[in-house]
């Protein structure tokens, strides 16, 4: 499996490489190295580093909303996705849209305009990864 890249804006240059993903790990940089590991993927927890240890969870994502830790709790919802666009919490209204994924593509806000560009990614990428890309 390739290892997919997140670029800063519309680059696709490697000097303009943020993280990389390798199936199950986040790096930062254009880095594979253990010691470079932001965190683990699990299908369904975020842990830190290259932990999967419960005390180590940093999200939890339900194919629909990312967490806060291991919880499921509504309160604790700090995105939700749907297919398109990043919301904040579990709003759904057009006003608290923070992000508008659209192919490779990650846009500020709901704008499609090339210059609102903040991300480009050449591979393919978990959403939940994607999130704690943009969202921090």
């Amino acid at each position: 499996m390739a290892n997919t890249h997140i670029y800063q804006g519309t680059s696709t240059y490697s000097s303009d490489i943020l993280y990389t993903w390798d199936g199950k790990h986040l790096y930062k940089g254009n880095s594979t190295y253990r010691s470079d590991i932001l965190c683990t993927y699990d299908g369904k927890y975020v842990y830190q580093g290259n932990s999967t240890y419960r005390s180590d969870i940093l999200y939890h994502w339900d194919g629909k909303y990312l967490y806060r830790g291991s919880s499921s709790y509504r309160s604790d919802i700090l995105n939700h996705f749907d297919g398109q666009y990043v919301y904040r919490g579990s709003s759904s209204y057009r006003s608290d849209i923070l992000y508008h994924i659209v192919g490779k593509q990650v846009y500020q806000g709901n704008s499609s305009y090339r210059s609102d560009i903040v991300y480009t990614i050449d591979g393919l990428l978990p959403i939940p990864i994607l999130l704690l890309v943009i969202l921090n």
